[in-house]
Order: C-alpha cells, then sequence, then structure tokens
C-alpha cells in the first residue's frame, strides 16, 4: 500500500497511471464528502495524478477546518483521504466583568458558538474586547484566554478581563481663542473636563469618550457657525494623556476670523413652483442679522417643506454661501433641485403585532394615487404617536419608479394596558386607596375600556367605561360610562347611580367636538346640623343634563408630549327635566415647549391650567360643586380635599376654581427611558371669589416602563392650613407625563 501523506503541505506519492476507483474520507465533520471532493477537484475514474492531488488537498486545506490531512492509496486506486479537524467552540464564558457587560461583548466579540477555533480568532476577540473597553473609556485593559477541552472536536473558551482605568479630562484649552472660551463651548462637545463636584449628578465627571472625540472638533467649529464666524478653523483634539495617573489634557487649536452678517438672502428654482417671497419671509435668517449655522438648516427644511408640500419629495436644496471678506458679509443663495414630482403609489405598515392595519392606516393622511405632500407625512406620524397606541411611529419614503414612492410606516407598539393607584391620608377620611385597570387599545381594535375604584373610610367608588374614538374607521366617536358612588363624609352621606353617552365628531386634523348626555339619581342623607339643609335636597334627586364640548390637540405624543397644545372648553347645562338646574363651564389647557433644538438637552417645559366656574339656576347640589387637591389640581393635598368650609370644618365646595401648574422635565437614564421632574402648583377656589389659596411643589419620576408610562409623585404641601389633608406620595399608570 502506497502512502500520500499531507504535513504542511507535502505530499508523496508513487508515480503508478492507476485511475481512481473509490474515495474514502475519514474524520470529516464539518463537510460532506461530495463538498469537500468539489473544493479538491477529484472525482471518481480520474487518474491519479501528484500534482492534482497536491492542489487539492491544499484547496481543502485553505478551508481553516482542518490541522491534518493525509491521503492513503492501496495501489489498486482506492483512496482514503484522512482528516484531523480543528476543535469547534462549544462555548464562550466571559469573567471579570458585569452581567450586562457580557451581554453586549457577547456581540462584538466577532467570535460565536459553532465557529472553528484559531489563534487569529482568538485575538480578535480580545482586541474586540479591549476596543470596547476604550470606546467606553477604559484604558489598559487586560484580556487573558483559557480553552479546555471537551472532546476531540470541541473545547470551551473562557476570556478573563481585567477591565482598565478611565481617562479623565482635567483641562480643555480652546488655544487661540478670542472671543469664546471653554464655558461657551462645553454644551456642545462630549469631552468635558472634571467639575468640582463630578461625583454628583449633572455635574461633568470628565470622563474620555473616545468615539466622540473626532466629532468635538466639528461641533466646536458648529458652535462658531451660529455666531457667525464662518471662517472659524478648528484644529484635530490633541490629547496629551498621563497613564500614570490615568489623566489627560485636551488642546484645539483655533483661529477664529471674524464675524460675518448675513447679506441678500435667494431662492434659485428652475421652475416657479412656490412663492419664494413668501418662503423668504418665513425664513429664520434675515438680512442684516449675524449669520448662523443652526438657523441655516431649519431654513433648509422650510424651503424643503416648502416644495414637499407641492409633490416634490426628493428635492435637494443647496446653499450658496459667498462670503465678502471685506465687508464680513455672507450673501446666501439657496439653489433648489425640486426633482420630479412623485405619487404614493402604496402604503405598507409593519410592526404592528397586536393592532389591526386599519387602525393605523387611519391616521396617515396619505392613500395609493395621493400626490405626495411632506405636511400631510408629518401630521401623519404625529397623529400615530398621539393615539396612545405607540411607543414610536416612522414613515419613510421609498421610490419604486421615477414618479412613485412607497410610505413604509413602521411603529413600535405600547403597551395600553394599564394600571392607576393612589395612596394618601386623610384627617377625616383615613387611608385613600385608588386603583383603575385600563386597556387603551382592545385586541388592538383602537377601542378604549377602563375599569375603576375608590375606597376610604368615606368613600366606595367604582365606574366601567368603554371608548370607541373612531367608529367604523369614520370620523365619529362614541364613548358610553356607568357608574356607582358611596359616599360617606362627615358632613353628608350620598350615593350616586347613572350613567352618561357621548357622541364625538372630528373637525380637520387638531379639533374635535362632541355631546354628551348624563343621567344619574342620588340620594343625600345625613346632612350635617352645621349646613344649612335648606339649600339642599334630602333624599332621591334626578339630574339630566347634557354636555357639548369643544377640543384642540396639537401634542407631537401621547405619553411624553414635547411641543404642541392640548386645550378642552365644555359645558354642562342640567336641567333638562330632573331636579338638578346648573350649568358648569370647564375649560382644560396644556402647553408643552421641548428646548432639544434650542440647547440641545432634552428639557421639556409644561404649563397646565384649569378654570372651572358655576352657575346656579336654581338646584346645585353639594357634590357638583368644585373641589381641588390630588394629582389633578394642587398636589401635595389629598384628592378633593379643598374648598369652602363652615365652622364645623364640613367641606362645603366652591363655585369657582383655577389651578395651574409649571413642570421642568428633564432626562436621568435615558436608555431606560426613566426621567425626573420638579413641579410648582398653585390653585385657588372660592364661593364668589377665589379667596382660597393652596400650592405644592415637589419631585416626580417620570418612567415610560415596559408596564406602561409610570409616575411617582413626592410632594410638598405650601400655604396649607390647620386640618387640611395632606398626601405627600402619589402615584399614577398610564397617564400621560
Amino acid at each position: 500500500m502506497k502512502k500520500l501523506l499531507l504535513s504542511g503541505f507535502m505530499v508523496f506519492s508513487s508515480l503508478y497511471a492507476v485511475d481512481i476507483k473509490s474515495i474514502k474520507f475519514d474524520g470529516l465533520i464539518h463537510l460532506s464528502p461530495s463538498v469537500a471532493l468539489e473544493i479538491m477537484n477529484i472525482s471518481k475514474g480520474d487518474p491519479i495524478d501528484i500534482e492534482v492531488i497536491d492542489k487539492g488537498i491544499k484547496a481543502l486545506y485553505k478551508q481553516n477546518y482542518f490541522k491534518d490531512i493525509s491521503v492513503e492509496d492501496d495501489n489498486n486506486g482506492n483512496l482514503t483521504i484522512s482528516v484531523v479537524e480543528k476543535p469547534v467552540i462549544a462555548n464562550i464564558d466571559i469573567t471579570g466583568i458585569s452581567d450586562s457587560d457580557k451581554k453586549d461583548l457577547k456581540d462584538a466579540l466577532g467570535v460565536k458558538k459553532g465557529e472553528i477555533y484559531s489563534l487569529s480568532k482568538l485575538n480578535t476577540a480580545k482586541r474586540n474586547v479591549e476596543k470596547y473597553y476604550e470606546d467606553k473609556g477604559y484604558f489598559d485593559t487586560v484580556v487573558e484566554a483559557t480553552t479546555k477541552n471537551l472532546n476531540k472536536t470541541s473545547l470551551s473558551l473562557n476570556l478573563i478581563v481585567n477591565r482598565g482605568e478611565k481617562i479623565v479630562i482635567k483641562k480643555v484649552t480652546l488655544c487661540g481663542a478670542k472671543n469664546f472660551d471653554y464655558s461657551d463651548v462645553r454644551a456642545s462637545i462630549a469631552n468635558r473636563q472634571e467639575e468640582y463636584l463630578s461625583w454628583m449628578w449633572g455635574f461633568d465627571d470628565g470622563e474620555l469618550k473616545v468615539k466622540d472625540l473626532i466629532y468635538d472638533s466639528a461641533r466646536i467649529r458648529d458652535y462658531y457657525m451660529r455666531h457667525g464666524y464662518l471662517d472659524a478653523h478648528v484644529s484635530n483634539p490633541f490629547l496629551k494623556a498621563y497613564m500614570d495617573g490615568y489623566f489627560a489634557k485636551l488642546t484645539y487649536n483655533i483661529k477664529e476670523g471674524e464675524k460675518y452678517n448675513v447679506g441678500t438672502l435667494s431662492i434659485t428654482s428652475p421652475q416657479k413652483i412656490v412663492d419664494t417671497k413668501k418662503i423668504l419671509a418665513q425664513m429664520q435668517l434675515q438680512k442684516g442679522e449675524v449669520f448662523n449655522s443652526k438657523k441655516l438648516r431649519n431654513d433648509l427644511k422650510t424651503i424643503e417643506n416648502a416644495f414637499g408640500d407641492k409633490g416634490y419629495a426628493f428635492v435637494r436644496v443647496n446653499p450658496d454661501v459667498k462670503t465678502d471678506k471685506k465687508n464680513h458679509i455672507a450673501n446666501i443663495n439657496f439653489i433648489v433641485d425640486p426633482g420630479d414630482k412623485v405619487y404614493i403609489h402604496d402604503v405598507r405598515i409593519s410592526g404592528n403585532t397586536k393592532t389591526i392595519d386599519r387602525v393605523v392606516r387611519r391616521e396617515i393622511f396619505l392613500a395609493a394615487g395621493d400626490l405626495y405632500n411632506k405636511t400631510d407625512l408629518e401630521d401623519s406620524r404625529t397623529a400615530l404617536k398621539r393615539t396612545g397606541y405607540f411607543d414610536d411611529a416612522s414613515i419613510k419614503e421609498v421610490r419604486v419608479s421615477q414618479d412613485k414612492v412607497d410610505l413604509l410606516v413602521t411603529i413600535k407598539e405600547a403597551r395600553t394596558s394599564s394600571i392607576g393607584g393612589g395612596i394618601g391620608y386623610g384627617s377625616t377620611d383615613g387611608l385613600i386607596l385608588s386603583a383603575s385597570l385600563a386597556d387603551g387599545n382592545i385586541f388592538g381594535s383602537g377601542m378604549k375600556a377602563n375599569v375603576s375604584v375608590e375606597r376610604s373610610n368615606s368613600i366606595l367608588s367604582g365606574a366601567i367605561s368603554l371608548t370607541n374614538p373612531r367608529v367604523n374607521d369614520s370620523i365619529y366617536s362614541l364613548s358610553g360610562t356607568v357608574y356607582r358612588q358611596n359616599y360617606d363624609y362627615t358632613s353628608y352621606d350620598l350615593k350616586n347611580l347613572g350613567f352618561n353617552l357621548t357622541v364625538g365628531r372630528k373637525f380637520g386634523r387638531q379639533w374635535s367636538g362632541s355631546v354628551g348626555y348624563t343621567l344619574q339619581e342620588s340620594e343625600l342623607s345625613n346632612l350635617d346640623d352645621s349646613i344649612d339643609a335648606s339649600l339642599y335636597k334630602l333624599g332621591t334627586t334626578i339630574k339630566s343634563a347634557v354636555t357639548p364640548a369643544v377640543s384642540y390637540n396639537s401634542t407631537d405624543d401621547y405619553y411624553l408630549p414635547r411641543k404642541g397644545i392640548s386645550a378642552k372648553a365644555s359645558i354642562e347645562i342640567a336641567g333638562l327635566g330632573g331636579d338638578d338646574k346648573f350649568i358648569t363651564f370647564r375649560n382644560k389647557f396644556e402647553y408643552f415647549y421641548g428646548l432639544q433644538d434650542v440647547i440641545d438637552y432634552d428639557l421639556i417645559l409644561r404649563y397646565r391650567a384649569k378654570f372651572n366656574y358655576i352657575v346656579d339656576n336654581g338646584y346645585l347640589p353639594i357634590d357638583e360643586k368644585l373641589y381641588m387637591g390630588g394629582t389633578s389640581t394642587v398636589r401635595g393635598y389629598s384628592s378633593n380635599t379643598i374648598s369652602p368650609k363652615n365652622s364645623s370644618d364640613a367641606l362645603l365646595g366652591g363655585r369657582m376654581m383655577f389651578a395651574n401648574s409649571v413642570e421642568a422635565s428633564f432626562p436621568l437614564i435615558e436608555r431606560i427611558k426613566l426621567r425626573g421632574a420638579v413641579f410648582f402648583d398653585y390653585g385657588m377656589i372660592g364661593e364668589d371669589s377665589l379667596n382660597i389659596k393652596r400650592a405644592g411643589t415637589g419631585v416626580t419620576l417620570e418612567w415610560n416602563s415596559p408596564l406602561g408610562a409610570i409616575n411617582l409623585i413626592f410632594a410638598k404641601a405650601l400655604l396649607n392650613e390647620s386640618g387640611d389633608d395632606l398626601s405627600s406620595f402619589e402615584f399614577t399608570m398610564g397617564q400621560r407625563f
């Protein structure tokens, strides 16, 4: 028997001209024999040729599966190809780091279970671990590796990580800067110098961020451009690191140049598609003002939107800025290439595992065959987010032909099932517990249901409601509520049983109107002797009331609005039959303003206000009067415990109330959507004048959790007086922040 042996790449064989009668593989696991023979380019019936077999074995060896290959010939043309395969990585373990880092690193290693083990792959994994921590600011990370053979064909790989140290920037210097210093550009750059209280939240820790380092020069130059310095030059960062103490000094060389003002502004387009004079009047940059690159970018969007509203989805706008260096004037001509008008070919929806397609589609203001419109596209995006069904919604234009685009609507569904609760304590009611269970998107239909219960020493109430915001996907809505309320107050007892039915209609994209009807049976008893009994009817009374309302909503999100206004005005008219005869005016206003574009920080300012007023037309029940306190008016007080009182401290209720709130919301841990907010509430209430004043302040934790929006409220009552029922902690779930 002749033996053809490959050790490295050397082959020894007989020179007999014998044809190959059979080929057998020994030890082959990862490749099939047919694939191996195809790689070697030999087959049964071929003559045994030393050069062909040598070339084939080399080709097989290059697949990187094998440590050794040998070939045997029995002198009769029967070949046996024996292979020794490299071991497979059966398990990868990383020790010495946190569990969260392990999860991230396993995706970044570049080596996975099931792959063939090799030293080159091991070295790649080590480098990737070092780079992972270097990107996070840790330097001198050491990675050691051990392997353990599990059997002849597999092994376990263990990477032992000794994480390095973080480099702290002690000083950032703008060398050559005259008009600005580090404090001016600090908010624009990622790599900042360490502050005195670096360990405290809100202060710069100075940790080096390698990934952002290459972009900080451009950020500094953009800061200069935003202040008119068009000729400013900012060098690449010069980082001097001291590895003995793991600190560094960061330097930028600056040539500021002169400040430029805006000269002439013009728009050049090959055809008259839009009114350029009207657009120029709307632009943020105006003649004589200091040049600002941020305003320039916003003006580009203004022009793109104007052409986009005419059907030009792929318009390109290039600003041609010509500088007069002598007079320091920047003349700007916006050159527009509108491209072709495009129409909607199809609207494709993805991401809705629960929500029915038609529920998504009815909020989109563009359909197949429509002319493309940029405003309609943006309004569709905000309308989707305003429903409360989705955490996020994006719409992407994909060109399918010269004049056709598909709209790819991608949504991320929110958890619309929610639980709400509150805990309070009052000297009258004792422990107050409230809870609610709701689903804002039943079976993906867009319908909403709610069940709520409140329990205390004096209250037991419950309600069930169902709302269809778009009946048969139309512009009409329908909602109804059935409720029962038992109040055991110190000054009176009351039982209510009733229902209401509301029909609504949309008027445009932000406006809607509604008309509701309420029928309620009330039983008043045990009225306190200190209350004038002649003002109220003991026993059973009936309320029959109609409530017309109008509302406006231009907010950009349901749970966490960053811009827009939400307002509602209603009039409840009681007296269409029954015993109750009064009119209640209710007005609610909310304003949201995000400062991300202004200060490059996701700070959201909120203002909320309520004004209610009641006219007594014959009989105003005591429970229909106005009360303050709780999450919806003045926090720091138990719900509905602020009102006019008599000498016995019995709550009489008021006929007019004004409450407003100012909040500032800021990010805490962005990756888990946790925010904080500080607030100040102020309210006034009274019978004939707003003579009772209360206030509250505090902080809230706002968490858009996987279970829904959770709001934890820690409040401190202000302007409180003896006898007030205070509540220092409350929480809500499922409500907007």
